[in-house]
């Protein structure tokens, strides 16, 4: 028996009765896992068609384009919940804990798909945007217009290619990071890396020319 069947089974014990079944039946092999699974997703698909029509207004989703989000999301869903199945604690009924999940799940697409259908042209770039960004008020930014020209010259120099597109696409243009992620095949800690990376290399150009001090004062 391996570690994450006998964390199902012993988390099973623990649990309510209920909870208890599913979590035996999904952790067991054969028929009756296939049951359960094919329970368990006709459940997300409820769940998540439930939470994509109470979002769907707001974004302009409808037809063919909701059940496709609602059919992913609860996909996924299934997956993710088999994959952590061992870290179900029984904090709250399995249900529940799995209906998260597809939640999560149609937030995310119906994210990504709002972004899609209403991001502004990213192809010129508005540096104007960079101090409301950074939390400066109009007056601030007048006063504060060297620091961004600065800001820009070492966006421009000092960072990769790589480094700069992450840097203007989350920081200048608000791009959601699972948009982000997968528009250059990456992975979220890869992206946070290269964000990190760029902030430092920014930093030290902002130190060198004597910018720190008025941002440490500020903050």
């Amino acid at each position: 028996m391996d570690c994450a069947a006998s964390s199902v089974r012993q988390n099973a014990l623990a649990t309510d009765p209920e909870s208890a079944e599913w979590l035996t039946a999904l952790g067991d092999s054969g028929a009756g896992r296939d049951l359960a699974l094919a329970r368990l997703h006709a459940l997300l698909l409820r769940v998540a068609r439930s939470e994509a029509v109470r979002r769907a207004p707001a974004i302009g989703v409808s037809g063919r384009e909701l059940d496709d989000v609602v059919q992913q999301a609860a996909d996924d869903a299934l997956v993710a919940i088999v994959a952590k199945l061992g870290e179900f604690r029984g904090e709250s009924r399995f249900t529940t804990w799995a209906y998260k999940f597809a939640v999560l799940e149609v937030a995310g697409k119906l994210t990504r798909h709002a972004w899609r259908k209403t991001a502004p042209s990213r192809v010129e770039e508005d540096w104007t945007l960079l101090p409301d960004r950074f939390g400066f008020g109009p007056a601030e930014a007048a006063e504060w217009a060297e620091l961004f020209v600065v800001l820009r010259r070492a966006v421009d120099e000092d960072l990769t290619a790589r480094q700069r597109r992450i840097f203007v696409a989350i920081v200048l243009h608000g791009v959601p990071l699972d948009v982000l992620v997968e528009e250059l095949g990456s992975n979220r800690n890869a992206i946070y890396k290269s964000l990190f990376d760029a902030r430092r290399k920014l930093r030290a150009r902002l130190v060198a020319n004597g910018y720190m001090d008025d941002l440490a004062r500020r903050a």
